[in-house]
């Protein structure tokens, strides 16, 4: 397996919709996505779409990955079922490869400890805060944000979740990348010109 690797969480009650066009456009520029779960056992997603995991989530090394992406479930406010998930974000970031956190698996990394002293965002503050995490001062009003190898999004806004990932990775860069955004966000067709150069 090579760096051009990402890796995508799955687990039951997934909100696939939140990382599609993440993971179509980095398929689209040479990265291979694998899906991870806590086994390789069937999950089933929020909108009913049953995943077969390429990998259980023991077997998961960051120096195989470019990245971790982590969606929204409602499991992570439902117990701990997801909290490896989060100890695997953790393990992700210690090693200097990025993750990405959208939705409630923000919650899920606040109760880790991992945006105590990180800028990020989520649905509202308030949802974090419940949480008992300490990074409230932390907590930023925007779209999506990135603070080193971290990037997290509310569960709303999956296309500036996705510009924040390619900046990141390379993927899209100045002129194209805003076209990108501008044109996913906010169907502006003559976007789509500049995409195309």
């Amino acid at each position: 397996m090579t760096r051009i690797t990402v890796h995508l969480a799955v687990y039951d009650t997934f909100a696939d919709w939140e990382t599609g066009h993440t993971t179509a456009h980095l398929t689209q520029n040479g990265f291979t996505v694998r899906t991870v779960g806590l086994t390789t056992d069937p999950v089933t997603t929020m909108g009913g779409v049953r995943v077969q995991p390429d990998l259980a989530l023991a077997d998961l090394d960051p120096a195989d990955s470019a990245l971790l992406i982590l969606t929204g479930a409602h499991l992570w406010d439902a117990g701990n079922d997801l909290a490896p998930f989060a100890a695997a974000a953790r393990t992700f970031l210690d090693a200097g490869v990025p993750v990405v956190a959208i939705c409630g698996a923000t919650a899920g990394l606040a109760r880790e400890g991992l945006l105590d002293d990180r800028d990020h965002t989520s649905a509202v503050s308030f949802y974090l805060a419940a949480t008992g995490y300490k990074g409230g001062e932390h907590y930023r009003e925007a779209d999506a944000v990135t603070d080193g190898d971290l990037i997290t999004a509310g569960p709303t806004e999956p296309v500036a979740l996705a510009r924040e990932v390619f900046a990141k990775l390379g993927v899209y860069e100045g002129e194209k990348l805003d076209a990108w955004y501008r044109l996913f966000h906010d169907s502006d067709a003559s976007a789509f010109a500049v995409l195309e150069s």
